[in-house]
């Protein structure tokens, strides 16, 4: 039989068996997700003008995807520990590529939300069972180093998805954005199926807890739909409590099966008592509420209100997205030196503090008065996001390789997908709230502010609702209102993820370093 340490066991660099082209395999798999973060954000106020997209529609872009990925992504892992991390990981690259030709296809919001979804599903199969090929591929004393490169490989994408999704959306078409991933993925499979070392979990073989996919899909579904609901019908509404409560039910009904369904179990619960990796799990959640985020409404802040081309937003968001080629290597050092404690306290201080920061940025702010906090977030997401993998993955056991990837970015996407859904639903809410006085303040009343006051949603995207028609000096007190009260909505989402930053610089305190390397824990 199979041990678990076969699982690690040092493989040669030479033939179908070199750890090195397992990790440029990997590699092209994280760039692949990474650029497609950070190409949609820049694309998404040319995908809403040219779709007639609402903000909500614009959400579901991001957050189909996402939810699908969180929902899936333990299943993916799962899937690889049973029948094997190469094939599983070559079913999501190759989805993952004709998923996005669906999506660079597509003709209504409705539609490109459809193959985003399905794209989420393919990379569910690829994103949890590239840190278990690397697990099989390397000796623990290269594993540090090559882990390294694996985060370093998505922060080029991160940094570099603005500019070129911008050098696309504006020379090309927003389309195009999609299609950088056949070839990245055609390589990918390539280079996978010809030289990356199969492995899988010998020991736990067990069946696959269906029902335990349907509860915990169920309550992810309820619980995201109702916040982005409450744009629409307000946070105290009967509709929005209703979603909530039977997310929460739903959700306990999960617990309760995955407590009774032993090997068979979806997500083994015992993993949970390890307070390391679950306080790990929560503050991946909070830093990529707060990444995905900032990346969403900035991108309309930079394009809509100071009216920055896509090319020129992505150069500006730079000190953000290219900080993390530096950071992530950064993160690794620390965690290696003081455990994943000090970067993950450290980092969520850093990005409170930004976030308060934040909340100073007016309609006429200046470059100058922007980005050193994009700067400084980015520094903080690198360090957070390295450590977290230590929390996580370090502390779980090396045979439940898979499933501790597939959770690490199940946390990632789910933040990802309450980032967007949370603080968009309280931009909405604080532009309805100073709507109404910021019209005032400009003189804008009777008919024509409640015929403004009715396009709040599109006041959330930063977009003023100016007809062609319209008096200039009426158009520009709208101008003026709407501005003025999109930044409000901002502020108040900015207030929201501070608070959640410096909870979660506490939680950080109970965190530890993995298990020794011969257990094998990742020390980056």
């Amino acid at each position: 039989m199979t041990s678990s340490a076969d699982a690690v066991a040092p493989v040669r660099a030479s033939g179908r068996d070199n750890p090195w082209l397992t990790l440029a395999a990997v590699a092209l798999g994280v760039m692949m997700v990474g650029l497609d973060g950070t190409v949609v954000g820049v694309a998404n106020p040319t995908i809403a003008a040219d779709l007639d997209a609402s903000l909500a529609g614009l959400q579901w872009v991001t957050n189909g995807y996402l939810l699908a990925l969180a929902v899936l992504l333990i299943v993916g892992g799962k899937l690889g520990d049973r029948f094997g991390r190469k094939k599983v990981f070559i079913a999501g690259i190759v989805g993952f590529a004709l998923t996005s030709l669906l999506c660079a296809l597509s003709t209504s919001i409705g539609m490109l939300v459809a193959a985003r979804v399905l794209q989420g599903v393919a990379g569910a199969l690829l994103m949890p069972n590239t840190l278990a090929l690397l697990r099989a591929a390397f000796p623990p004393a290269e594993l540090n180093r090559a882990v390294g490169i694996w985060g370093g490989s998505s922060a080029l994408a991160v940094a570099s998805g603005p500019i070129v999704g911008g050098l696309l959306v504006e020379h090309v078409s927003w389309e195009s954005i999609f299609l950088l991933n056949l070839p990245l993925g055609l390589v990918a499979a390539l280079v996978t199926w010809r030289w990356v070392r199969e492995s899988k979990d010998e020991t736990h073989v067990g069946t696959f807890d269906l029902p335990g996919v349907a509860l915990l899909s169920g309550g992810l579904f309820l619980l995201i739909w109702g916040v982005i609901k409450a744009q629409d019908h307000g946070w105290g509404s009967a509709y929005v409590i209703g979603f909530g409560v039977a997310a929460i039910v739903v959700l306990v009904l999960f617990v309760l099966r995955e407590a009774r369904a032993g090997d068979a179990a979806l997500l083994p619960l015992d993993l949970f008592r390890d307070r390391s990796l679950s306080a790990g799990v929560v503050l991946v959640v909070t830093g990529f509420f707060a990444l995905f985020g900032v990346l969403f409404f900035i991108g309309l802040y930079l394009q809509n209100v100071h009216g920055y081309s896509p090319v020129q937003t992505g150069v500006r968001m730079l000190p953000l997205t290219a900080t993390f080629v530096v950071s992530a290597p950064l993160g690794g050092l620390l965690t290696e030196k003081f455990g994943p404690r000090v970067p993950l306290c450290v980092g969520m201080l850093i990005l409170a503090g930004c976030f308060l920061g934040l909340t100073g940025l007016g309609v006429d702010t200046g470059y100058g008065g922007q980005w050193p906090y994009f700067f400084l977030i980015g520094l903080a997401m690198g360090m957070v996001i390295v450590a977290s993998t230590e929390a996580i993955v370090g502390n779980a056991p090396i045979e439940r390789g898979g499933l501790a990837g597939g959770l690490q970015s199940t946390a990632n996407q789910l933040g990802g997908v309450l980032g967007t859904a949370v603080l968009g639903s309280v931009i909405v809410s604080g532009v309805g709230s100073a709507l109404g006085d910021k019209l005032s303040d400009a003189g804008v009343t009777g008919a024509a502010a409640q015929a403004v006051e009715g396009q709040k949603e599109l006041i959330a995207q930063g977009v003023a609702p100016v007809s062609p028609d319209m008096p200039a000096q009426l158009a520009q007190a709208v101008t003026k209102a709407s501005y003025e009260s999109f930044m409000s909505g901002l502020h108040t989402a900015m207030y929201v993820s501070a608070v959640l930053a410096l909870i979660s610089a506490g939680l950080a305190l109970i965190v530890r370093r993995g298990h020794g390397a011969g257990e094998g824990a990742i020390h980056i």
